[in-house]
């Protein structure tokens, strides 16, 4: 049983970004197409997503997204994969987008949508860390084998199954002639049931389930999205210098040596940064220059290979913030990226997890530079935060990190940093000492050097521009939290910092070993921020549901809106009692996990049904096995998040 996240969780994290945007002043869309007819409407797609400590490579194909019209009606199909279909690594999208796709879309109103994804064996590739948390199952840079892996709800012929996967939008999907619109569907790898572990003397198989995890969340601001850096090829080069068209290439995953592509059909322009520059590098020659155009080197880019970092503007078109070049794939490709593993600031060495599960260590010198991406702000996303070692003794570079190296020669035994893209800045672990001006986490790895104990973070100004409300548009400044299964039910203004504050002063006392079951989230983090110069600064929190160990439950006991049961788990001394609501929207999600004859089978009970109630209170009574994740209260309850409770011929052991 792991302190934090136990190895029920797979993963916290998913995210493609298919954003095809209006045309800017060239009269083209971002993806090439010429300006959309009266009739259309160009569709953004999203995937996004969070992040893992126990895997380096989560892979999967999207075969197509479509949309479904209110009322009925033939789907419209707004991605499909190009042939081969290219493995997308969840694990490096955390928080991030990459562009896969674009779509002109009849106008009207849109309330759904279904993700189709490739579930043969081997369709699902996980590659475990090269360090993960204590007492995860997974070993350690172990790919697992495609027998041990279950894709839920596969169906089809063999070597053509699929999943399809239905999203509901919260709020519908309203596409108007002419304009650009954006669609989030995110991947919640947070969710415990994404990948469940059924683990005993029978063995080990972990169960992929699509159905449930995957929400849809509304963009308002495009120009927000801070994107993965891209890979592709240059075709040309405009007569007027201002933009080169390039063709999205994908890694092939998992990597192999040399790096190759997988090429795709899509092309994009990118422009220069004709403000602020584009920082242009040029790996082969192993040198740099800040460009306003692409004149002093149009001759040379055509059939090289690139790696951007690029941001979108408020209409629409795409910019290169920092562009790398080279007649190799795989030289623009070996630049490590990932999350940081281990920050040694004595050596001053950062290791990066790489898709193998390995972790590959890069030398900081006095001459590398550190980047925050802020694409909403074009000048500080093309500006060094920090130059040089200091950074790292200042701790100001942890482990969760998700950043991109470039380094400045890619065929040295030994890799030295030229650059650090600090694309994710994370904390997480227990919440303590909240109050008006800030709060701490404590975080524990299962290499201890890597802990960080009682680490402060302000919360942001007031007056710093924070999104928006998910359910109205509604622009937000200051700090916001939310509850981990509620993301719409964001809690922002004067009671924000107040309501967080009582939020995570709850705790349950387990007894025994355990002890108490504190508050637990996740922050996402931005520099420099007016509350707090040159540090790192919490620009929202979620409170995650704490993982209990696996216990056995009491009787089911009715009450209004809701019941309660007891939970005992080993080396407990104390039961602790557990609620849970059955008004919709407020239960919690409730799992089957049944083993039988070798095949781990994941069911959806909806308790605010009264079938869905029934099947689960009946269930309660043979006590099961039973697994609560839940965000413990002021009064030493735990208000349940998600459950699952198990039945088969081969029941769980840890």
């Amino acid at each position: 049983m792991r302190k934090n996240h136990v190895g029920w969780i797979l993963f916290l994290l998913a995210g493609l970004v298919a954003l095809a945007a209006c045309g800017g002043g060239n009269g083209t869309t971002s993806v090439g197409q010429s300006t959309p007819a009266a009739q259309a409407g160009t569709v953004s797609v999203v995937l996004s997503d969070a992040s893992t400590e126990d895997w380096s490579l989560i892979g999967v194909k999207v075969l197509s997204i479509v949309l479904n019209p209110q009322g009925g009606g033939t789907p419209v199909t707004i991605y499909t994969a190009p042939s081969p279909v290219p493995y997308v690594n969840l694990v490096q999208l955390d928080q991030l987008g990459e562009i896969i796709g674009n779509a002109q879309v009849a106008p009207g109103t849109y309330t759904s949508a279904t993700l189709t994804i490739s579930a043969n064996p081997g369709d699902v590739l996980l590659t475990t860390s090269a360090d993960p948390e204590t007492g995860f199952d997974g070993g350690i840079s172990q790919s697992i084998p495609a027998s041990e892996i279950q894709i839920q709800g596969a169906t089809g012929s063999t070597g053509s199954k699929t999943v399809a996967v239905p999203v509901k939008l919260v709020s519908s999907l309203v596409v108007a002639a002419n304009q650009t619109n954006a669609l989030d569907l995110e991947f919640d790898l947070s969710h415990p049931a994404f990948i469940v572990e059924h683990n005993n003397a029978a063995g080990i198989f972990w169960a992929v389930n699509f159905i449930g995890p995957v929400r849809y969340h509304p963009i308002y601001d495009a120009t927000r999205l801070v994107l993965r850096h891209l890979y592709a090829q240059v075709s040309s080069v405009s007569s007027d210098n201002s933009t080169i068209t390039v063709t999205r290439q994908f890694p092939t995953e998992p990597p192999v040596t040399p790096e190759t592509a997988v090429a795709s059909s899509q092309t994009l322009p990118i422009l220069a940064d004709s403000a602020n520059g584009t920082i242009y590098y040029d790996v082969d020659a192993r040198t740099s220059a800040t460009i306003t155009n692409f004149s002093t080197i149009a001759s040379t880019l055509p059939t090289k290979y690139v790696r951007i970092a690029a941001r979108y503007q408020a209409n629409g078109t795409l910019v290169a913030v920092r562009l790398w070049a080279s007649s190799s794939f795989n030289s623009v490709w070996i630049s490590p990226e990932g999350h940081v593993l281990h920050v040694n600031s004595t050596t001053d060495v950062v290791t990066v997890q790489n898709e193998l599960g390995s972790g590959v260590p890069v030398t900081v010198n006095s001459n590398t530079e550190f980047f925050f991406r802020t694409p909403w702000n074009a000048l500080a996303d093309a500006t060094p935060i920090a130059t040089g070692t200091q950074f790292l003794t200042n701790n100001n570079l942890v482990r969760g990190f998700k950043i991109h190296i470039s380094v400045t020669d890619p065929t040295a035994a030994s890799l030295t940093a030229q650059t650090v893209d600090i694309e994710i800045a994370k904390y997480d672990g227990t919440i303590s000492n909240a109050t008006l001006t800030s709060f701490e986490y404590t975080r524990y790895f299962a290499t201890a050097t890597d802990d960080y104990l009682n680490k402060t973070l302000d919360y942001i100004s007031n007056s710093t521009k924070n999104g928006t409300d998910p359910n109205n548009g509604t622009a937000i400044s200051g700090f916001k939290w939310w509850n981990f299964t509620f993301p719409t039910l964001v809690e922002y203004g004067s009671q924000a910092i107040p309501n967080f504050e009582a939020a995570t002063s709850g705790s349950a006392n387990l007894g025994g070993s355990i002890g108490s079951v504190p508050a637990y989230g996740v922050s996402y983090s931005t520099w420099n921020d007016p509350a707090d110069a040159s540090s790192w600064s919490a620009l929202w929190a979620v409170l995650e549901p704490t993982p209990l160990p696996l216990g056995t439950a009491g009787t089911w006991a009715s009450g209004s809106n809701g019941g309660t049961f007891g939970l005992t788990v080993p080396k407990g001394s104390n039961p602790v009692t557990i609620t849970a609501s059955t008004v919709s929207g407020s239960a919690p999600v409730v799992y089957q996990v049944d083993r039988t004859k070798g095949v781990v089978t994941v069911t959806l009970q909806d308790i605010t049904t009264s079938a869905g109630l029934t099947t689960f209170t009946t269930a309660l009574a043979t006590l099961p096995p039973v697994k609560v994740y839940g965000i413990p209260q002021s009064n030493g309850t735990i208000m349940s998040y998600v459950i699952f409770y198990y039945t088969g011929d081969t029941l769980p052991t840890d």
